[in-house]
């Protein structure tokens, strides 16, 4: 009876670390059981990928005070906490899923994560900063090669068909200046385009199970309140365009897919209009500032300089996070992030867990 007890305390210690590669799952059989979760896209998924590239400290979380709440330590999450893919892998009982860079990582059974803040669909947004959707997707390639090396064909394809993937992709390429003598209906296009050709990538490989997030309301965080110097990015009324436009046209591709690829299922997180109500009425969900960035300088803390960026050590952090909806300059805190997970999953994201 006591070496149950110690087995099943050292399965939940490994759950909670930060490296669950390096647990012994022994004979537990807990794979099996549950499904596996990848992950893509930015910095609202990215839990860390960043810290190992060679980029700018703007596409980094991995200074103080990031990471202050739950982890007491920046792991390079761009909140003062856990992400969203966190929290559903904890409601599907599954470790942290952890950042496809990190050293060592070698056990891909529980899934892992490709995202990076500042990526896009596009290859030309953030390009050399950042690790866009073309090289998370030959990421992918390379970790579902190895599991069919070291599971055979047969159990690679049935974890594989499993598996939850879930991405956030989009938002870098409508704040970055768009292409010239190009429509907004041919910009988002080719965004949903890159989007569309990564489902069908993964589809062949297996993959049946999605999870889309919408894009969030942009011209609502901190840093669009705030005219900065040098901006040749797009205004906050023609964010808000292309935003809505995204969402629409992605909805639209999904229910094509449904129809085009047997077995193909998805759940669709509503993030624009979730985060605007918490932005709009920040109260009415236990907040006590909508507008504001918590770390971060300059008017409604949109100088993006928390931690340190940009070169500035100088910079006002709040007293209690948990009463702000922007933790920084662009994105959310924890507590935000949480609220978002919940509803999520109780809208039909636990679905595609049931294996």
């Amino acid at each position: 009876m006591a070496s149950s007890r110690v087995h099943i305390f050292v399965l939940a210690f490994c759950a909670s670390l930060l490296f669950p590669s390096n647990c012994s799952h022994g004979d537990s059989g807990l794979q099996e059981k549950r499904a596996a979760l990848f992950i893509f896209g930015d910095s609202l998924f990215d839990v860390g990928n960043n810290n190992y590239i060679n980029t700018t400290i703007s596409f980094k979380a991995n200074n103080w005070p990031y990471g202050e709440t739950f982890f007491k330590y920046p792991t390079g999450r761009a909140s003062d906490g856990r992400l969203i893919p966190d929290f559903i892998a904890e409601y599907a009982k599954l470790p942290i899923i952890p950042a496809y860079l990190q050293p060592g990582l070698k056990d891909y059974t529980y899934g892992v994560n490709f995202a990076s803040g500042g990526a896009g669909a596009l290859v030309e947004s953030h390009q050399g900063f950042v690790i866009d959707l073309k090289t998370q997707r030959s990421q992918f390639k390379k970790v579902e090669k190895q599991l069919r090396q070291k599971l055979g064909e047969a159990e690679a394809y049935t974890l594989l068909s499993k598996a939850v993937y879930v991405i956030s992709i989009g938002g870098n390429d409508y704040f970055s200046p768009l292409a010239t003598n190009t429509s907004h209906e041919e910009y988002v296009g080719w965004v949903i385009g890159n989007l569309t050709s990564w489902i069908k990538d993964v589809y062949k490989k297996g993959g049946r199970k999605f999870g889309f997030s919408s894009l969030a309301p942009l011209a609502s965080v901190p840093s669009m309140r705030v005219i900065q110097p040098g901006n040749t990015g797009p205004s906050g009324e023609e964010v808000t365009a292309l935003v809505k436009l995204h969402n629409r046209l992605l909805s639209k591709v999904l229910t094509k897919l449904k129809q085009e690829l047997q077995g193909f299922k998805y759940s669709k997180l509503n993030l624009y209009t979730y985060a605007k109500e918490r932005v709009n009425h920040p109260s009415k969900y236990g907040f006590k500032e909508g507008k504001m960035a918590c770390c971060g300088s300059g008017p409604y803390g949109g100088i993006y300089t928390c931690g340190g960026k940009r070169g500035v050590t100088g910079y006002k952090l709040c007293g209690n996070v948990t009463e702000y909806v922007f933790f920084d300059s662009f994105h959310p805190t924890e507590r935000v992030y949480q609220q978002m997970s919940k509803l999520w999953w109780r809208h039909n994201l636990e679905e595609l867990f049931e294996v």
